[in-house]
């Protein structure tokens, strides 16, 4: 037995690489493994002649493919060579088992190459040292062998020169002494080291005992390996030699007891095991066991590709906050692979970061608490597809829970501006028309968790101006305004005309900008004796409502238009006017209500790519009184709620090319407008759209013909196609030396092949093809040289199947189709004859194309036989080819057959051949013979050639009839000819006068053989109750139930086979239980049988407590 290999030995390895005649290079060869090694087999594929990356597959046996085995045990390995183009495919088996033994397959594919290889497994069981012969130590010391000194077991203690051992060749003694003469046993016990003679005396006595001869116990075991798919069941069939054994099924070692899901089966020779509703824990090794016999096999449990059913969706998150990937996939309890980047994320290398969770078919990756490092490509791969989404973090960005008011005071009063954001920890300045605001006795800042305020005591007019405060670390200001009311108080007479103390001086101070939303209150201070009317008034309009959302509130000296809420329909000119007798005042103020612009609008796809797409839109209609700074972008997948963002900071054109995109998904997109106010409300989706790149360019362009002003093209599809599939082809044309193209066909063709028609006789011209799909046209396959339009003349010729060169033969009424390929240029004419006259019969039908003829025949005749010729014709040239049709019939029965002579226990026979062959030649008569007494017939000859035959061997006494069948290529005649006389064989000797034929009364009356027997079935499961009668002439029979007649009733079947009377009882209920009687009734008598049949519930056991 060969050396274990050590597991770094590849099997092939060492072998020099010979040339092969397919794909391989070096092909793994067979081994023989020890039990619990490691094992790699190795092959070479040379790829430079190859256009296409070969597929390889490792298969057991003739069909099960090993890459759904890839794991712990099974491991496989792909290299590939750039300077030699050789790939390198390795299958590794880690620690052998005995179910590893067999057969094995390795096959590759390119296109349209193949290539396989075999090689065996065998598993040996790793051999035990045997322990050294201790007699060993004390052999003579030193190189001289036999001749060296006397044994010396001093010298054991002394050092040695170490001698390298060469290896015996292992020998079986006991076999040797088996085969050797007794007086030789002493000299071989010494030479092989045996000590105990009388030992080896006894045990060879009892080897050379005749042992009785054992046999095998299986007629047919199982085999190496089965597949099964799961949730699927499998049955594992042995044939043993002896139908009454039984046997032990055991899987991995472990004795297997009938249930529900293991069935075991015996029927005569024939033990089964089904496995019903396999699962990954069925994918087992398995033995049956016959007494010491066992046959072992391995079952793999094949599971259906996973399929992802709901995709990854992109998430867009900031700093800190939990991320869920979810995926849903076809099966529960599959097992789903993450990857970031590449790189695998699992329990392992996971940390306290990523978590995982299974919820049904639902697979989720949580990562939770994101940051900038995560921000990536996160795969999910299952065996059957793939998912992939973006993560992007961006900073978190600060929210304004409450903004600053504009203010309007007086002198002395105090001012105090307040603002909330979102964050207690955050920091910020305060800032008057760009100044820091330093502290002071006056202006004081605080900060009290969310809340940034700065009071200034004792308002002075130098104090008015734009205010904001921008927090550290932020891109982000919020802004109010503080408008210093002046007072101006002089000295009115009593009677004072009414005054409004409003500063205007100043440009643009009575234009007052409101954000929308906001509360707006214009204090005015009025003076007048007596006190004044007031009158507010919006363009023509009067504001009087003291009460509401517009209401005019008014104090002595103040009056105070509020506005709550403001809305675009406040916008426009406000008028206050004063008047009492002494006069009256009026002035102008201007309220501006600025917004967030409303939405973009018209928002559409106009180009995708493989894995982009590009965006455009309108402007909004309204851009909110502010101009509009840029756009923010979203994204999502249809059918999904997640939208992406793909820009932090503002986009200013309206045309957007989003990337970073999976081809064959929809999208949808949705765009918003931002001007200094805010962000708009989201426009309206976008058409579902899907980035599909263009194919490669069609292969293989060639030239299938050319005539005087067509040219026909031929080429496949790209080599590329994607998920956008392909529409159809563009094919144009332009002369040589011009780069105008024209386009040859209005609609895409989606045929590989196409005609251009209407091309100028002469002209040398240029073509080229684009395939089309959604995404635009493919790059162009060109043909390399240019095409004459000229008509190329080629002689007509006939090419004629070689099946067709013999007679054709067929049979009446089937079909006869014969396609007869032919060529010439320009289109021959052709035309078809029958025997020399051109064919005219409706009954066979012809048709004709640019490249063959057929004639069919769709029922055949006899007059359809004879020599149909074929002819084409191209101007003074011609071809011309002959078929010759047989239809051949059966033949019809011989006639005149004749008994022509008789002599002892013979018969001479004579006919004449039958008058219909059935258009072919008779190949031979079958005879046949009968007794007048039986009238049964027997054949005598067969294939008999010649129309007279003898027939011999009679019997004394008979006499006899005789036919012939005459047979041609189609078979016997249906009809024979019979003899129109007979031959009777004379008896010869002393005469026998036989008494009287005496016939037997056979009459009796009905007489039960077997009776009925009481039975107890089970309620709910078939039962049959028999009993066997004999009588003459046929009794009838009657079944009764408590002396009432069983009728046509369909839950009884009654059933008479040779007089075993059956009654089947279709699954009986407690009703049907009580005496049934059967009575067999005929002329001479009658006679009943009766039994008791009971029917029984099976009680349930009761749950134990």
């Amino acid at each position: 037995m060969p050396e274990p290999q050590n597991p770094e030995h590849v099997p092939g390895e060492d072998s020099q690489m010979s040339e092969l005649g397919g794909l391989f290079v070096l092909k793994p060869e067979s081994v023989t493994a020890t039990k619990g090694k490691d094992i790699t087999f190795v092959a070479k594929v040379d790829s430079s002649s190859l256009t296409r990356k070969p597929a390889m597959k490792w298969l057991k046996g003739k069909w099960l493919d090993l890459a759904s085995k890839a794991g712990k045990h099974m491991q496989f390995k792909e290299t590939y060579d750039r300077n030699t183009k050789i790939y390198t495919y390795e299958m590794s088996i880690i620690k052998v088992v005995d179910g590893d033994a067999g057969g094995y397959r390795c096959e590759v594919t390119s296109k349209d190459k193949c290539d396989s290889c075999t090689f065996d497994i065998s598993v040996q069981a790793v051999q035990e040292e045997q322990q050294a012969n201790i007699l060993e130590a004390f052999k003579r010391s030193g190189d001289a062998g036999e001749d060296a000194g006397d044994l010396d077991f001093s010298a054991l203690l002394k050092k040695r020169e170490k001698k390298q051992e060469i290896p015996k060749e292992e020998v079986d003694v006991w076999e040797i002494l088996k085969a050797a003469k007794p007086c030789d046993y002493e000299k071989i016990a010494f030479q092989y080291g045996i000590t105990d003679l009388r030992g080896m005396l006894k045990r060879l006595k009892m080897m050379k005992k005749t042992e009785p001869e054992k046999t095998d116990a299986f007629l047919r075991k199982l085999d190496d390996a089965y597949s099964v798919e799961k949730g699927k069941k499998i049955t594992l069939t042995v044939e043993v030699a002896d139908p009454d054994v039984q046997v032990k099924w055991l899987k991995n070692g472990q004795e297997i007891k009938p249930s529900a899901k293991y069935v075991f089966e015996s029927v005569g020779n024939k033990r089964s095991l089904t496995i019903n509703k396999c699962n990954l824990s069925d994918d087992a090794a398995y033995e049956c066991v016959v007494g010491e016999e066992k046959c072992f096999t391995e079952v793999f449990v094949k599971e259906p590709p996973v399929t992802i059913t709901k995709l990854l969706d992109d998430v867009h998150t900031v700093v800190g906050e939990r991320v869920d990937f979810e995926v849903e996939v076809s099966e529960e309890g599959a097992n789903v692979k993450w990857m970031k980047d590449g790189v695998e994320i699992n329990r392992d290398t996971a940390g306290s970061k990523y978590r995982f969770k299974k919820d049904g078919k639902k697979h989720m990756l949580i990562i939770n608490e994101a940051t900038k490092e995560d921000v990536g490509m996160y795969y999910a791969f299952t065996t059957g597809g793939e998912s992939k989404a973006e993560l992007e973090v961006e900073e978190k960005e600060l929210e304004v829970l409450q903004s600053i008011a504009d203010l309007t005071l007086k002198a002395a009063e105090q001012a105090v501006f307040k603002c909330e954001v979102s964050d207690e920890k955050v920091t910020g300045k305060w800032f008057k028309d760009g100044v820091e605001v330093q502290a002071s006795d006056r202006i004081k800042m605080t900060h009290i968790g969310r809340i940034h305020k700065l009071t200034i005591d004792d308002v002075k007019p130098g104090d008015a101006g734009d205010y904001s405060f921008v927090p550290d670390g932020h891109a982000l200001s919020i802004s109010a305004k503080l408008n210093f009311l002046e007072i101006k108080i002089d000295y009115v007479p009593r009677q004072d005309p009414p005054k409004i103390h409003l500063d205007t001086s100043l440009g643009n101070k009575n234009t007052i900008i409101v954000v929308a939303g906001n509360k707006v209150r214009l204090d005015v201070e009025i003076t007048g004796e007596p006190a004044p009317t007031v009158c507010w008034m919006k363009e023509d309009n009067v504001l009087s409502a003291t009460e509401g959302r517009v209401r005019v509130d008014m104090r002595k000296t103040l009056c105070s238009l509020v506005l709550e809420g403001a809305e675009r329909s406040d916008e426009g000119p406000y008028t206050i006017t004063v008047t009492n007798p002494a006069g009256e005042d009026k002035a102008e103020l201007f309220v501006k209500i600025v917004d967030v612009p409303d939405p973009p609008e018209n928002v559409k796809c106009t180009s995708v790519g493989e894995d982009n797409a590009t965006v455009t839109w309108d402007a909004p209609s309204f851009d909110g009184g502010v101009p509009v700074k840029g756009y923010l972008m979203e994204r999502k997948k249809v059918g999904s709620s997640r939208w992406t963002k793909l820009n932090f900071d503002v986009y200013e054109s309206t045309t957007y090319e989003a990337k970073k995109m999976i081809e064959g998904v929809l999208y949808e997109m949705r765009v918003f407008a931002v001007n200094s106010i805010g962000i708009s409300q989201p426009s309206g989706n976008s058409k579902p759209f899907m980035p599909i790149a263009p194919t490669s360019e069609p292969t293989c362009l060639t030239v299938d013909d050319v005539t005087d002003t067509t040219c026909a093209l031929k080429w496949r599809p790209p080599e590329k196609i994607g998920a956008g599939g392909i529409d159809g082809y563009i094919i144009e044309y332009c002369k040589e030396g011009s780069d105008q193209w024209v386009q040859a066909n209005q609609q895409p063709v989606e045929k590989n092949q196409f005609r251009v028609k209407e091309l100028p006789a002469g002209e040398k011209m240029l073509f080229r093809v684009v395939c089309v799909n959604m995404a635009g046209r493919s790059p162009p396959a060109t043909l390399a040289q240019g095409v004459t339009i000229r008509e190329i003349m080629e002689n007509p010729k006939i090419r004629l199947p070689r099946h067709l060169r013999t007679k054709l033969i067929s049979l009446v009424g089937e079909k006869v189709n014969l396609v007869i390929p032919f060529q010439g240029k320009p289109r021959p004419i052709v035309t078809w004859f029958k025997d020399g006259v051109p064919l005219d019969d409706k009954t066979v039908g012809t048709r004709t194309s640019e490249v063959d003829s057929i004639l069919f025949i769709r029922s055949a005749e006899r007059a359809h036989s004879g020599k149909y010729t074929l002819h084409v014709q191209i101007e003074n040239m011609s071809d011309s080819a002959d078929i010759e049709i047989q239809i051949v019939d059966m033949p019809g029965p011989p006639i005149a057959v004749t008994v022509t002579d008789v002599w002892g226990f013979n018969a001479a026979l004579e006919w004449k051949p039958p008058k219909d062959d059935g258009n072919c030649e008779i190949i031979g008569y079958t005879i046949q013979k009968a007794d007048k007494k039986t009238k049964e017939w027997f054949t005598v000859y067969e294939h008999n050639r010649r129309p007279s035959c003898t027939v011999s061997d009679l019997v004394m006494g008979n006499e006899y009839s005789f036919r012939v069948f005459s047979e041609n290529i189609c078979g016997l005649s249906n009809d024979a000819g019979i003899s129109k006389n007979t031959a009777v064989i004379i008896k010869t000797g002393l005469a026998y006068n036989p008494a009287p034929y005496k016939e037997k009364d056979m009459n009796c009356s009905p007489k039960f053989t077997a009776p009925l027997v009481d039975r107890s079935v089970v309620a709910g499961y078939a039962a049959a109750i028999s009993c066997a009668v004999r009588g003459y002439p046929k009794p009838k029979i009657i079944w009764m139930k408590n002396n009432m007649i069983i009728g046509e009733d369909p839950k009884f079947l009654m059933q008479n086979n040779q007089g075993v009377l059956t009654l089947n009882i279709r699954k009986p209920g407690l009703f049907d239980g009580g005496r049934y009687t059967c009575r067999a009734i005929n002329d001479l008598g009658q006679d009943e049988v009766e039994c008791k049949l009971e029917v029984r519930v099976v009680q349930e056991k009761a749950e134990k407590k």
